[in-house]
């Protein structure tokens, strides 16, 4: 047909229509709201029974918020406000507690004129966590990390600064007999020699030094004892110290579980599967009563620290178990790969399988950090004083008998955002490792 006779056919267009805009039934908010709330019956009995449950928890929440009351010195006083400025009877929270009280629920019996202390070591944490955190941080700064928790030990207890440094020195011992062993002995004969040294160290060196060197030069803050610790000072103390100690255990755990060695296999194995099978509190209830029938008389322990251990042994085990997860996920030809390159068992395990198992076992990590962080409140049942223990002896006292929810909103906020934050850094730290694979 030739273009004359085309262009007089009248069903054959010859210029293209301008675009028109989709239905509105298919574009927009209404396309999201009819495919994701109203895409069915059932579906849409859903959203309304949901959009019910909304309005009817907001309409009792919204008056108890909104006619807050911020200062009062006791409950009475706050309910006096209430029925002068709202009404008698009216729902209203009492969130005076927390202007009262908050400085005890955040660092329990600490000294008052010591606060400045756990400030400081929180500072101090956040600084040095940096850079492990975000790698565009200098790499100079890891020094400071490394330093961190032995200046964050002399903030918060005090006493001489010998102590810490001694404890210090202890792991550099390690170090020194783990690459001397390494030398002239196999790698079980340098990691046991890493272990024992230090330890020896510690039980028979490190105090007789540190009251020499404190005896000539007695620098340090006023000591200040465990039982004074409560709060959230008491939980962030045992959360932070029960994550950054179970991390490199865990990971040791999981590679002995995994290791050709007999005794450092089975030994593995052992400690994974009896702190997974018995519940946290009991190994709590060990570390304050049973504990104590171990060691020599007139022996005294600190009960703070028999819990961050217990907590980091326990979480350890559980860590082991998400890290050998990531282990066994990798293809074997990472393994022979490594093996093809000469790599001994230690490099191959630094350069090429631990960073894959552990990207792929960061969610886990996470998730079992965030738990251990909410565990934390089981203190309470050993008679230390976090931050559920302190709300009961707040609603204890004369003045505040009676108070329940604004003591345990302002709890689970504090939780919350620390939660909240490690999970968003897992989400971060994902995304990115995934952009750097493409």
């Amino acid at each position: 047909m030739s273009d004359t006779n085309a262009q007089s056919v009248s069903f054959v267009r010859d210029k293209m229509l301008p675009e028109s805009a989709p239905p509105t039934l298919e574009r927009g908010v209404v396309k999201w709201i009819r495919e994701n709330l109203f895409s069915s019956i059932l579906n849409s009995v859903l959203t309304l029974g949901s959009i019910y449950v909304i309005y009817w928890i907001v309409a009792h929440l919204y008056p108890w918020l909104a006619n807050s009351v911020w200062y009062a010195s006791s409950l009475n006083e706050c309910r006096e406000i209430r029925d002068a400025t709202v009404g008698p009877g009216v729902p209203s929270a009492c969130f005076a507690v927390i202007t009262d009280r908050w400085e005890q629920l955040l660092f329990g019996f600490y000294p008052n004129d010591a606060y400045w202390r756990p400030v400081m070591a929180l500072v101090a944490f956040l600084a040095a966590i940096a850079p492990v955190l975000f790698v565009s941080l200098p790499r100079k700064l890891l020094w400071f990390s490394a330093a961190s928790p032995f200046v964050m030990f002399s903030l918060l207890w005090g006493g001489s600064i010998w102590g810490p440094i001694t404890l210090a020195v202890g792991f550099g011992v390690g170090y020194a007999a783990f690459v001397l062993l390494g030398r002239v002995a196999g790698a079980l004969v340098s990691v046991l020699g890493s272990i024992i040294a230090p330890v020896l160290f510690w039980m028979f060196l490190a105090g007789p030094i540190a009251g020499a060197l404190t005896a000539v030069a007695p620098i340090g803050l006023p000591f200040v004892e465990s039982r004074s610790f409560g709060g959230f000072t008491l939980s962030v103390i045992i959360g932070v110290s029960g994550i950054v100690l179970s991390m490199p255990l865990g990971i040791l755990l999981a590679l002995g579980r995994q290791s050709d060695l007999f005794i450092i296999n089975k030994v593995s194995v052992a400690f994974i599967e009896v702190i997974r099978g018995v519940p946290l509190i009991v190994w709590l209830f060990t570390a304050q009563l049973i504990l104590g029938y171990f060691l020599p008389p007139g022996t005294t322990f600190d009960l703070t620290l028999r819990v961050i251990i217990m907590v980091t042994l326990f979480s350890s085990a559980y860590i082991a178990e998400v890290v050998r997860g990531g282990l066994a996920a990798l293809p074997k030809g990472q393994y022979e790969g490594a093996d093809s390159l000469g790599l001994d068992y230690w490099q191959s395990m630094r350069l090429i399988i631990l960073p894959q198992a552990l990207k792929i076992s960061i969610p886990g990590i996470v998730n079992t950090f965030i738990g251990l962080f909410k565990d934390t409140t089981l203190v309470v049942f050993i008679g230390l004083f976090d931050p559920i223990g302190l709300s009961n002896a707040i609603r204890a006292s004369t003045d505040w008998n009676g108070i329940y929810w604004e003591l345990f909103v302002f709890i689970g906020l504090l939780f919350f955002i620390f939660c909240y934050s490690m999970g968003r850094y897992s989400l971060f730290l994902e995304r990115k490792l995934q952009r750097e694979n493409r």
